[in-house]
């Protein structure tokens, strides 16, 4: 698959599917990657978008992804976890695939991520979003794995094959599949300790020490994507053409706030492609 693209798209919601179909329209490429289900699947009924009154919201997504299929549109199941600003282009990590491109759309949906106390400041201090991104950095090293995830047992497994020793934290009961040779926590981790590298964790009332921490959750906080994003209430803020404060980066449907609607996630998904393209066009 192509490692440079025109546009990188982060979410397969409305607003993403919308942003796709528009930047194939003005001729541009693109990827999109997408790792959990969008919320608007659960919805059990819509009635407030224009043609396509009393559909459930599976059948509306279906018909949403479909659209975007017949452009040969491809939703990657693949989780980003890092992006890297250059001069006139980005690069971006994808479970471990780099990618380079023009213009990224953030649409990932709201964020319900809330990161505990050391986790922005060690992330790439032994702080990590990807086990197959980092793992092979703590070989003979003890790291915690953080279950927040369905991918979060096979990752964990994934650390101990490659010669990490794997502690793994979870509030659900020990999984049949974790590895017989990893150490279980039963809890959550409330603090990520180290002044310039991580040196320990807290679970409960338990200090448990370790040179690296995997948070496995199911998305990454669009903070914690590219370093300096502007949030105003939680919310990513963009400008009338969906342009965040960083140049080349874009942001579309409830990443932006309110209201939280689908009409609105779709249309911003258009401006934001339609005015990434404009700009690759003049460059």
């Amino acid at each position: 698959m192509n490692q440079r693209v025109d546009v990188i798209i982060i979410g397969a919601g409305p607003a993403g599917l919308s942003a796709a179909v528009n930047v194939l329209v003005r001729g541009k490429t693109l990827r999109i990657f997408s790792n959990s289900e969008n919320y608007l699947s659960k919805a059990e009924r819509i009635d407030n978008h224009l043609g396509f009154y009393n559909k459930s919201g599976k059948e509306m997504m279906d018909d949403f992804l479909n659209h975007a299929k017949s452009m040969n549109v491809e939703v990657e199941n693949k989780k980003v976890v890092n992006i890297l600003p250059f001069d006139d282009y980005f690069m971006v990590n994808a479970n471990g695939d780099i990618i380079e491109c023009n213009k990224i759309i953030l649409a990932m949906g709201m964020s319900k991520v809330k990161e505990i106390p050391g986790e922005a400041k060690l992330l790439g201090m032994g702080v990590s979003y990807c086990a197959t991104c980092d793992g092979m950095l703590y070989r003979n090293k003890t790291a915690v794995v953080w279950d927040q995830s369905h991918e979060a047992v096979k990752e964990a497994n994934f650390l101990q094959g490659i010669g990490v020793k794997v502690i793994f934290v979870s509030k659900k009961p020990r999984s049949n599949e974790l590895e017989n040779t990893i150490e279980y926590v039963h809890g959550t981790i409330k603090e990520v300790i180290g002044n310039t590298k991580v040196e320990s964790i807290i679970v409960g009332d338990k200090t448990i020490d370790c040179e690296a921490v995997f948070m496995l959750r199911e998305v990454v906080a669009p903070t914690a994507l590219i370093d300096g994003l502007k949030l105003e209430n939680g919310f990513i803020e963009v400008d009338r053409n969906m342009q965040t404060n960083i140049e080349g980066v874009y942001a579309a449907g409830d990443i932006t706030g309110k209201p939280l609607q689908i009409s609105k996630a779709v249309s911003e998904g258009l401006i934001a492609a339609q005015h990434a393209a404009n700009k690759i066009d003049e460059k």
